[in-house]
């Protein structure tokens, strides 16, 4: 019985131990994936001097602390007096000898430090600074830019996945001459460049009147994304046609087969196609750069905070906050549907 127990023992230890590896991994695998949206966060609520100040700390947001005396703004300093270091407010600074004041007892009357003053170490406070969101929602006008990418993510995004769904659905279920080599030519278009087509679009929107609207950068999704259709019809492919000919039998149609057999087992498919095009309309910055110059309040979120960059270049920490608080629905979004997300990557499908 004993030496049935020890393997059974070393067994659930190597067990933990795996669990435990594996475990280790992941976390540090995310911390690591998180860390460049954490320093975004972090360096969103800091102040503007601590940005320039090379003293201050890193990582979290911190100020110089300051103790009111007389209706001035004194700095707190590292001073050592005694052998100890005290915490004291800088009255007077000269190079050779500073006075200080007693932050805890200012009535004792001012304290006197040989030595130059700047190889001293102020005293810094914890400060987020908040407001520098609030100032970035203002400065970017950020609800009217928000609508705005929602209206080209939105509606772009129904017609991307409503055409492509019914493209993907002839190339997975119909046998018609030339099909294949239609897939192929369409495939063939995903390596074509945008800028081969950039002034020819450009040319042909602007003359039945497009440009300076929000037309050209929705109504050209609604005629399927070659991209879209492969995966589309990757994923149609693996339903098995079984379930057609039962839905045919019951006297069901092609587009009744379509709409109550192939798109319910599809929404995987259907949720990555999806987000796929809802965050690159989402982050799309040429194509609205390009036809919305002159228009600025039809301009999306990227072209809003581009501007807002180049206004704020030397202020990073107001650039943060502004990417920050446009990346919360995409990050939400992604949350809530990253499960059936990842099943539409892999093409889990049916079982034949």
């Amino acid at each position: 019985m004993a030496n049935l127990a020890l393997p059974k023992r070393s067994y659930q230890q190597r067990d933990l131990l795996n669990k435990v590896l594996v475990t280790g991994i992941a976390l540090f695998l995310l911390i690591i994936f998180l860390a460049p949206l954490g320093y975004m966060f972090t360096t969103a609520i800091k102040s503007d001097s601590q940005m320039s100040d090379p003293q201050a700390p890193v990582i979290w947001p911190h100020s110089k602390a300051t103790f009111e005396f007389n209706g001035e703004s004194l700095e707190l300093f590292n001073v050592p007096i005694n052998g100890e270091m005290q915490e004291l407010a800088m009255v007077k600074k000269t190079r050779t000898s500073s006075e200080f004041l007693d932050p805890n007892n200012p009535d004792a009357g001012t304290i006197m430090w040989e030595g130059n003053w700047r190889t001293l170490d102020p005293v810094y406070v914890r400060d987020p600074q908040w407001q520098n969101f609030k100032k970035a929602w203002d400065d970017l006008n950020f609800p009217r830019l928000f609508l705005n990418t929602l209206v080209i993510a939105g509606f772009g995004t129904l017609g991307a996945v409503g055409s492509s769904v019914f493209v993907a659905y002839g190339f997975a279920r119909f046998n018609f001459k030339g099909k294949n080599i239609l897939f192929m030519i369409l495939i063939a278009t995903i390596i074509l460049p945008v800028q081969a087509t950039l002034i020819p679009t450009f040319i042909f929107f602007s003359r039945i009147g497009w440009t300076n609207t929000l037309l050209p950068l929705i109504v050209p999704h609604y005629f399927a994304n070659a991209y879209n259709v492969f995966l589309m019809r990757q994923y149609f492919m693996q339903i098995p046609r079984a379930m057609d000919e039962a839905a045919m039998i019951d006297g069901a149609g092609r587009l009744r087969t379509f709409w109550s057999v192939i798109l319910p087992q599809s929404i995987p498919a259907l949720t990555a196609v999806s987000l796929f095009h809802f965050f690159f309309a989402w982050n799309d910055f040429f194509s609205p750069l390009v036809y919305l110059a002159s228009k600025p309040e039809l301009w999306p979120l990227s072209v809003g905070l581009q501007r807002f960059n180049a206004l704020y270049g030397r202020q990073p920490n107001l650039i943060q906050a502004g990417a920050l608080i446009t990346l919360v629905l995409p990050v939400i979004i992604f949350f809530f549907a990253q499960r059936i997300f990842m099943q539409g990557i892999v093409f889990t499908g049916v079982d034949k």
